[in-house]
Formats: C-alpha cells, structure tokens, sequence
C-alpha cells in the first residue's frame, strides 16, 4: 500500500480485533511492574526480616492453578468444581516418583517428576472430561464436584500406598548447578530458590496461556462458550475443543502440585479439599474470567488474603477488640472465615462488575 492510501475497510477491524485478543496497553504495563517487583521481592524480604517469602511463593503456586481454571472456566466456559483434583494428583505423582516412602520400585529426579506430573494431570483432566462433554451447567458442576471429592478420598483410603491421613514424606529436592533446593541457602534463606523456580514455572505458563489465548484453538474454546450451535455449523469440533480444554487446564495444576509437594516436602490429603477449588474459581472469577491480566490480579489478590492478610488481620482485630474491652472481636478468626469472606467477595461483584473487577471493557472494532 503506498504512503497516504486508507487502509482498506476489511483490514482494519481484523487487525483491531487480533490487538483485543492480547494483553491491552496498561496490562502489558502493569505486567512488567509486577514482573519487576516478584524480581526483586525476595530481596526486600530477606533483608527487611519481613519473613514471608514461603508463603508468597504459595501464593505464586495458586497463580498457577488460576491460569490452568482459567482455560476450562473463562475460556471454554465449563464450569469445573472439582479442579483441586488434579492438583492433588500432580503432588502424589511427585510423591509417587521422589519420596523414599513411595511403593513404586523405582525413583525419579525431582525435574522428572516435574514433567511426568504435567502429563498425568493432563491425562487425568482428559479422562474427566471424556464422560461429562454432553453435560454443562449444573450437571456438570455436580460432576466436577463429585470428582473432586472422591480423588482426595482415594489417596485417604488407600493408606498402604499414600500413608493415609499422615501423608507421604519427605519428597525429593531438585538439585541445580550443585545448588539443592531447601537445604542450601542462598542470601540467608532456603526458600529462595524455590521462589524463583516457582516464579519461572508461573512466568512460561503465562506465556504458553497467551499464546492458547490467540490460538485457533482458543477462539474455538470461546466460540463454543458464546454459542455451541453456531460453532460447531463453523466446523469446530465440539468434543476435541471440550477435551483439550480439560486436558490443559489441568496440566496447569500438575505442575503446581509437583511444586507445592517438593517445597513442603510433604502430600496429604487434607491440603486438597473443597475449599482449595473454591478459593481457585474465586480468583478467576473476581479477576475476570477469560482475560489473563484480570485473572493474574484476582489470583494475588485473593491468594495474599487466603495465605497473609487473612492470618495478620486476625491478629490486628484481637488486639483492637481487647483494646475497646469488645469481646467479639477478640474471637473473630478470619482464617477459618475465608469462605464466608470469599462467597461474599463472589455476590457483591457479580452484582456491581459481572465481567470481574479487573477485565478491561471490550471495544467495538472500528469501522
């Protein structure tokens, strides 16, 4: 085209809707201001004394998971009630292949175990979804629920191979360059290494969720999840979009197993209950579903509450209900309140913003 031609009417939208399938201007910005400030956390932490990379580094795990829900919720529009299922199958397939007290003959690496968990989950989410592709709404929320209910139930019950109740331990740390994972520390902390390597796993999950988002397949998953009708007269497979909307988004979730085993060196199974499923559909769903910068946010939000807020503002509302002589505010327990606090975060929103308090509002395409 030469310089001072318009550009053709046909192009134009094309090209504003493909910029509207990304991440918008300030969501690239505010990406980069949270990239450089997870870089520079631990530092800050360290030095500081304030002691709480641990549990931001749970926090960045729980990000993890938000992005595989992501997939099968905002995308495909499949509500999933069961996802800490597949959570809980990436922690034991690490167990399975790492720990000491694991009944396989055989032991792997920790960077093995990191990608055969990502494969078993897939697996695993390909398997639930197999059954449940004519099923939506209700029906396949009882499903999903179901599902995640009976999986922790079987790694109870099955106490000869899983240890039961008391779990399986410990779990065994990666080594890298010489440097091994919780034992040596590196600028006074043991925790350190994990954060990055947590924050790494998070950083390439992002990347490959961008690049599912703009993919045929992912226009495919939210083409199925506006109208189904209308998608599958396109040509679009329904039941291979659906399975590969499950299989991916619980790979997610195998690879944040595998890390949250190996970081606390521990798997049992009251770390996978309802309420781990709840507090992970919270964030999608808070943030926005559908947009990852949206998620990302309500994923740190919801998880800094669930890991760190909900603990210290405990402590801030005793010590003032003891200060005022109120003898209800020296009893109230926030930690054991974040259902009720999440439920509530859900109804407020879905009635002021029902697209999420952090998804950007979508543009008609110029004309």
């Amino acid at each position: 085209m030469r310089k001072g031609e318009s550009q053709p009417d046909g192009e134009r939208p094309a090209r504003v809707a493909r910029k509207r399938r990304g991440l918008g201007g300030w969501e690239q910005a505010s990406l980069g201001v949270w990239l450089l400030l997870a870089l520079v956390y631990p530092v800050l932490d360290v030095s500081l004394g304030w002691g709480q990379l641990d549990r931001v580094a749970q926090i960045l795990i729980l990000v993890l998971l938000a992005l595989g829900l992501n997939i099968v919720v905002g995308l495909a529009g499949l509500l999933d009630l069961g996802y800490a299922a597949f959570f809980a199958i990436g922690a034991y397939t690490a167990a399975f292949l790492t720990s000491p007290v694991s009944p396989l003959p055989f032991r792997t690496s920790f960077w093995v175990a990191l990608g055969v968990s990502w494969l078993v989950a897939a697996l695993f989410g390909a398997l639930l979804g197999a059954p449940t592709l004519r099923l939506r709404g209700d029906y396949l929320a009882v499903v999903t629920l179901a599902f995640g209910e009976i999986v922790p139930r079987v790694f109870l019950n099955a106490e000869a191979w899983t240890g039961g109740s008391k779990g399986m331990n410990p779990i065994e740390h990666p080594v890298l360059l010489g440097l091994e994972f919780g034992v040596t520390p590196v600028l006074g902390s043991v925790v350190l290494p994990w954060y990055y390597l947590i924050l790494g796993v998070v950083l390439l999950s992002l990347v490959a969720a961008g690049r599912l988002v703009r993919s045929r397949l992912g226009r495919a998953w939210v083409a199925l999840r506006e109208d189904p009708m209308a998608a599958a007269s396109l040509g679009i497979d329904p039941v291979l979009s659906k399975l590969m909307a499950f299989a991916l988004g619980a790979s997610f979730s195998g690879f944040g197993g595998c890390l949250f085993a190996g970081m606390l060196q521990v798997v049992s199974p009251s770390q996978f209950d309802f309420s781990t499923s709840i507090m992970v559909l919270a964030m999608v769903i808070l943030g926005g579903t559908g947009h990852l910068g949206g998620v990302l946010a309500g994923a740190f939000v919801v998880g800094a509450f669930d890991r760190v807020l909900a603990t210290e503002l405990t402590g801030w509302t005793r010590q003032l209900g003891a200060g005022l002589g109120l003898a209800p505010l020296q009893y109230l327990d926030f930690s054991n309140a974040r259902l009720a606090v999440f439920g509530l975060s859900l109804v407020v929103v879905m009635a002021l913003r029902p697209r999420g308090l952090f998804a950007r509002r979508e543009r008609p395409a110029a004309h």
